[in-house]
């Protein structure tokens, strides 16, 4: 009986050293294991130098240092979308001597940049030789009908001009926009399309500029221009208006070219001339290669137009905002406005324009401060050589196409 209660003694006391020893080894397990987390944190955290600083977490990868976070300053979303989408300014850049010759050989260090008065970093530096498009934009309302000859024979010596790989569109508007010859550089098709030249009623220019810019210029790529001949006075658009086509001028990727007629004077009941009798103002016949040699010269010559005289014609005032309206889109876009012209021959004439189109400067820079989407800031280009004209855009509008304000 001893020995049955001593058998039963001791084996309680193993039983019960066994529960203790399997009690003491899983009770460590569970308490030293890491969480995963923890080790993660760790991990991607080690780079940084105030990572031994910050507590552990077991919100699993929530800390982890994201590859923007240290390589991108924080800025809120307007700007971050600008910065993104429209940081890199580019323009065209033309550099003329006294004699409306282009300036070759100018390096990146000769040029300057400045962005509402502070100077800008030019980051991006081009000076070659590329093929232009051109949008011929001719006004054929009752006001331009005595020139129409001399319109159709300039343009069509322009097209003389073209090399193989420039091309021009036609366009003709008076209270419709006509779309005569889409961009080619065929030049029996676009000789074809000047001599179909009509006249209608009206003059919607602020509508054929709006739809060049709009409809026609946006989806060309390269070096281009408009050479608008008009009188700059609109008595017919409906969908757009000075101001819009104004301001669609500085976001636009284009130098505009603008020939004015001053057909005023027939307002004073003087009639026009018929198609065979145009003349100067002040006697003799004026023709277009005199208008268009102004591209180069810069000349003045006034120039009596047929006008709308007896047929309707405008104020006084509104000839004066045509005139400002033809002025200021040139302005802006960087090109030049005519009012008239010493005579030159027209294939030089011509020729001179190509040439400018073709040989330009393209500079470029990044903002040192983003503007808000629809602010406009004004730009100066300087060029550190004595003696030289510079033409450049003087403004663009922040968020609106500035990556290409012209064709590279």
């Amino acid at each position: 009986m001893k020995r049955i209660i001593a058998l039963i003694f001791t084996g309680g006391a193993l039983f019960g050293a066994a529960f203790g020893q399997t009690s003491t080894t899983t009770r460590p397990r569970v308490a030293s294991t890491p969480a995963p987390p923890v080790i993660q944190n760790d991990t991607y955290s080690s780079s940084s130098s105030n990572a031994s600083n910050r507590p552990p977490t077991l919100i699993g990868g929530s800390n982890r240092p994201q590859p923007t976070a240290t390589a991108t300053p924080a800025i809120d979303d307007e700007n971050e979308v600008i910065k993104v989408e429209t940081e890199l300014v580019t323009m065209p850049v033309s550099v003329l001597d006294r004699d409306g010759r282009f300036v070759s050989g100018l390096q990146q260090r000769d040029f300057q940049i400045f962005e509402n008065g502070i100077q800008q970093k030019i980051d991006y530096f081009q000076s070659t030789e590329q093929p232009f498009t051109v949008i011929m934009l001719i006004d054929v309302s009752p006001s331009t009908q005595f020139q129409i000859e001399e319109i159709q024979n300039a343009a069509m010596a322009f097209v003389d001009q073209l090399r193989p790989s420039d091309r021009v569109m036609v366009i003709a508007f008076d209270q419709d926009v006509h779309v005569l010859s889409p961009v080619t550089n065929n030049r029996y098709q676009l000789k074809n399309a000047i001599r179909q030249t009509q006249f209608g009623d009206g003059t919607s220019l602020y509508e054929a500029v709006d739809y060049v810019i709009n409809e026609q210029m946006r989806h060309i790529q390269g070096r281009k221009a408009v050479v608008i001949f008009s009188d700059g006075v609109d008595t017919t658009s409906r969908r757009a208006n000075y101001q819009s086509t104004i301001a669609a001028t500085e976001e636009v990727d284009s130098l505009f070219y603008t020939i004015r007629y001053d057909t005023s004077h027939d307002m004073s009941g003087g009639g026009y001339y018929p198609p065979s009798q145009p003349r100067r103002r002040g006697g003799g016949r004026v023709t277009m290669a005199d208008i268009l040699g102004a591209i180069l010269t810069g000349g003045n010559v006034n120039v009596g137009g047929g006008g709308r005289g007896p047929v309707g014609g405008s104020s006084s005032t509104e000839y004066e905002t045509g005139r400002k309206y033809l002025e200021t889109i040139a302005q802006n876009s960087g090109g030049r406005k005519f009012e008239a012209q010493s005579i030159t021959n027209v294939q030089a004439a011509f020729s001179g324009i190509a040439e400018e189109l073709r040989r330009q400067y393209s500079l470029g820079y990044y903002p040192e401060t983003v503007g808000k989407v629809g602010e406009r800031k004004q730009i100066k280009v300087r060029v550190m050589r004595p003696g030289v004209v510079v033409r450049a855009k003087n403004s663009y509008i922040v968020g609106r196409n500035n990556s290409d304000l012209a064709g590279k």
